[in-house]
């Protein structure tokens, strides 16, 4: 092993004459420090750092024990839906034949697509009992006949004229727990009965001027046996 270093005692600048006296006054450690120099070298005055900015205090203290069972946090999505691009086949007053749903099978004349991308309908209602309604262009086949809907106005039909109001559920009690509810019927508005008859009129009026289009409209479309829907043309 390598001999110790021996430690050499660090001398003061500034010896004690006794304690708490020095030997050299405090201008003379002043120019013996060259202390001077410092200052000449500063413009005059001493260097100093600005001090550190104090780390910023949390508003609220962290909780000193963690949840045994992790919280789930809704994840962000930043998802953008395009709008839907309507079929080149379908254009305003083409003839739809519905594939699904309470009306499959109808045929039902094509109004507007809505801002959802939902295709407005109607039968018109007098001709083949469907109303207004919006349907998606997934369950529909186009075809070829086409009705003038020039006269029909649809500017104020949307997506929010179609929604539903909201009913908050009545909570039962002891009595009526055990009784069988009456169902109510649900009675559409009157305005919206209004409303399908003002479209139906102008659009009745445009398919009664064309021979056979009534009855093409109340028949009910149907496969029959040996039919090929791959080779029909609508």
């Amino acid at each position: 092993m390598s001999p110790k270093k021996e430690r050499t005692a660090q001398v003061s600048r500034n010896p004690n004459l006794i304690r708490g006296i020095g030997k050299y006054s405090r201008s003379k450690m002043y120019h013996k420090r060259g202390l001077w120099a410092i200052k000449a070298k500063n413009g005059g005055s001493f260097p100093h750092h600005d001090k550190k900015p104090a780390a910023d205090v949390p508003a609220v203290k962290p909780p000193k024990f963690y949840p045994a069972d992790d919280a789930k946090k809704p994840l962000i999505n930043k998802h953008k839906p395009k709008p839907t691009r309507l079929r080149a086949s379908i254009t305003p007053g083409t003839v739809l034949i519905i594939l699904a749903g309470r009306f499959k099978g109808k045929r039902v004349v094509f109004l507007k697509q809505l801002s959802s991308g939902l295709l407005l309908v109607t039968g018109p209602f007098k001709i083949n009992g469907v109303p207004l309604r919006r349907v998606n262009q997934s369950y529909v086949i186009g075809t070829s006949t086409k009705v003038d809907i020039s006269g029909v106005n649809v500017e104020k039909f949307d997506d929010k004229y179609f929604s539903k109001e909201v009913q908050k559920k009545k909570k039962k009690g002891e009595g009526e727990f055990f009784e069988a509810e009456k169902e109510e019927k649900n009675v559409l508005p009157q305005d919206k009965k209004d409303d399908q008859k003002i479209v139906d009129a102008p659009l009745i009026k445009a398919i009664e001027g064309v021979t056979d289009l009534k009855t093409y409209l109340a028949a009910r479309f149907s496969l029959k046996q040996g039919m090929k829907p791959h080779e029909l043309v609508f």
